[in-house]
Formats: C-alpha cells, sequence, structure tokens
C-alpha cells in the first residue's frame, strides 16, 4: 500500500511509519515542519502538509492507498484546529478519491460499563480530560460520515514507547484491560493493530482499541 501519514514524527506516528515500512508498505510523512523524523527509509517521503486545508489534504493524498491522521489536540491551535484538521481529511480525501482513512484517537471517550465513558469515570486525569473530550467530538464528527472508509482507533488507557509483543486483543468500543484491571499497550504494538487493520482492510466505518491481557 502506498499511505499517506500526518503525525509522522510524533509518538505513534512514528512508529506507525516504520512498523508499515518494515512490512513493505511506502509512506508519505506529511509534517508541519520537516526534518523532525529522525529517521530514514528507501519507501519513506517527507512532505510539508496542512491538516487543516482541505485542498492542500487533496493535493498531498491523491494517488495513495490509504490516509492515516496520527496528529494530536495539544499541538498550536489546540481544539479548533485540532476538529478543523479532521473535517479537512474528510473533505480531503473525498476531493482526492482515497476512500480510507485512519483516525488516531484517544482512550478517554472509550466505555468503561454502559453508558459511561472512562473520561467521566472517577480518577480519570484532569491534565488530560481536555484532550479526550476533543477526541470524543472528532469521533462524533466521523460516526456521522457515511461516504468514507474510516476507522476511529483508540489505545488502551496507558500507551507508552516499549517492545513489540505482537500479542494483545482489538476490542470496539469498550476499554480494554488485563486480569488485574490494567488497560495498557506499547506504542509499538499499538502501531502494529492499526497496519494489520488496513491491511485487512478492517473495522470500516468502526472504532476499535487494542490493549494486553497477558
Amino acid at each position: 500500500m502506498k499511505l499517506a501519514l500526518y503525525g509522522a514524527a510524533g509518538m505513534v506516528g512514528s512508529r506507525i511509519a516504520k512498523e508499515a515500512l518494515e512490512r513493505g508498505h511506502s509512506v508519505t510523512a506529511l509534517v508541519r515542519h520537516t526534518g523532525k523524523l529522525g529517521f530514514q527509509h528507501p519507501q519513506l517521503t517527507e512532505l510539508k502538509a496542512d491538516a487543516s486545508d482541505a485542498a492542500d489534504v487533496a493535493v498531498k493524498i491523491a494517488g495513495h492507498d490509504a490516509v492515516i491522521s496520527a496528529i494530536s489536540p495539544r499541538g498550536d491551535g489546540g481544539a479548533e484546529r485540532f476538529l478543523l484538521a479532521a473535517k479537512a481529511l474528510m473533505a480531503g480525501c473525498k476531493q482526492a478519491g482515497v476512500k480510507r482513512l485512519l483516525w488516531i484517537g484517544g482512550a478517554g471517550s472509550l466505555e468503561v460499563a454502559p453508558g459511561l465513558m472512562l473520561m467521566d469515570a472517577p480518577g480519570f486525569p484532569e491534565a488530560y480530560l481536555d484532550e479526550a473530550r476533543i477526541q470524543g467530538e472528532a469521533l462524533k464528527l466521523f460516526r456521522a460520515e457515511d461516504e468514507l472508509e474510516w476507522s476511529f482507533a483508540c489505545p488502551a488507557a496507558l500507551l507508552a514507547p516499549g517492545e513489540r509483543r505482537g500479542r494483545f486483543k482489538v476490542g470496539g468500543d469498550q476499554l480494554v484491560s488485563n486480569a488485574k484491571g490494567e488497560s495498557k499497550i506499547s506504542a509499538e504494538d499499538f502501531a502494529y493493530a492499526c497496519v494489520y487493520q488496513l491491511e485487512k482492510h478492517g473495522k470500516i466505518r468502526q472504532r476499535f482499541t487494542a490493549a494486553y491481557v497477558e
């Protein structure tokens, strides 16, 4: 596959790029500021791009098989620019004729009980609350989209750099935890889960999550 990847310099984005490259795909890293990737590959191309500009999106992703967004709501412009990017990516995909779009969300909007989201449960870190709410708004935008073949990928509650085990459980709208009640996954394995779903054309117009259960 030929993949267009926004946010390729981030923790998740960089690992998605490396996972895809190792599996034989080509990656166009679409970044706001070039020269920050920190790695090179014959199948990797880096381009300056603006995820919040639908016209720019359409030009940069033309000819790709799928688009991945691993941008963060913590960047410049905050919530307003982040949600604008979600809308621009969907519009740009339609303009370019690219149907497949995978969005990297957060764990905060996953359910921990019927009707109860993780971000509304006791003990959710206040520092991440705004980010979780923004991702929840992004999810609403995707669920209203019925033309594109989108997927909304949410990691476990604890996501950090680590080893690539290649073993985890894929779930849907509910938070996945292990027997100790821990919900965690390495950024490497989360990247694996995301690329795998693209390869298998899985989870179309669905949210999915991945976490360790061992």
